[in-house]
């Protein structure tokens, strides 16, 4: 395996992708995974949501990318859509070199956690908005997920239910006013043009309410679009893997069923 960094922004180092390539195998193509850490877009929490998550699909045929993005520990003064547009050129860099790392560049999926299901989440419904192509170089598209796989995502910036924090960290600002909510409620901008979606929550996590996936969910159901939900009963906030790689000692962490979720989202990946 060859493990790289890619530096996605000229003289900075704060925004990166660290790419995990397995080896080629004759005749074999793989599918690329794009992984986005959480942490509330304060900081990138890739110990747990980023390398171990990148391992844990290249034994399903995936080369692994995961993204190091603006937050306000190491990046500050960065608003939305900086992210969007930072995530867009990593899709643009894992198709454009596809070939050089061995990739299907029709299979370029991504998942992310919590604020970077988030990310994850605005990568796949808010891919074409005029920002982006303005800011990048690259055909129309060109940075849209062929699927998205949101892990107990912040989706949504209502404040009955929302994880405001991450609205104010990703806005860079105390107040989040209503334009700033609806541009970035997710469950309003879905359509015929969002990305299929994987969605996996607990329903007691007490960080960040399943409501999130729940209204995500009915929005792709309300647009007639395709995608898999996954509630399970019992987890706190920050699962990952499910398993003793990602638990840290917390026994709540550890759960078999969980623990399914990646080969569950392989699965679905094939459907598409």
């Amino acid at each position: 395996m060859n493990i790289k960094r890619i530096y996605l922004e000229e003289n900075n180092e704060a925004v990166y992708l660290d790419a995990y390539l397995a080896d080629p195998i004759a005749d074999f193509t793989r599918k690329a995974i794009l992984v986005i850490p959480g942490g509330g877009y304060r900081c990138v929490c890739a110990d747990r949501e980023g390398e171990p998550i990148a391992q844990a699909f290249i034994p399903y045929g995936y080369q692994a990318f995961v993204l190091h993005y603006s937050v306000t520990d190491t990046d500050p003064g960065r608003a939305f859509p900086t992210q969007l547009i930072q995530a867009s050129a990593a899709m643009k860099h894992i198709r454009d070199h596809a070939e050089e790392y061995g990739i299907d560049s029709e299979k370029v999926f991504v998942t992310g956690f919590s604020a970077g299901g988030h990310l994850t989440a605005s990568l796949g419904i808010l891919w074409h908005l005029p920002e982006v192509y303005e800011a990048l170089d690259m055909p129309y598209g060109y940075n849209k997920p062929t699927g998205i796989m949101p892990i107990y995502p912040v989706v949504s910036a209502d404040e009955t239910f929302a994880h405001i924090g991450s609205f104010q960290n990703l806005f860079g600002c105390e107040q989040v006013t209503e334009e700033m909510k609806q541009k970035a409620s997710l469950e309003l901008h879905v359509d015929e043009k969002s990305a299929p979606a994987f969605i996996m929550h607990t329903s007691n996590d007490q960080t960040v309410n399943v409501k999130n996936s729940l209204v995500l969910a009915e929005a792709y159901a309300k647009a007639g679009h395709t995608f898999e939900l996954h509630i399970y009963p019992d987890a706190p906030h920050g699962v990952a893997l499910g398993n003793k790689i990602t638990y840290c000692g917390n026994e709540k962490y550890e759960n078999k069923e969980i623990a399914k979720w990646v080969e569950q989202a392989v699965n679905w990946a094939e459907t598409l």
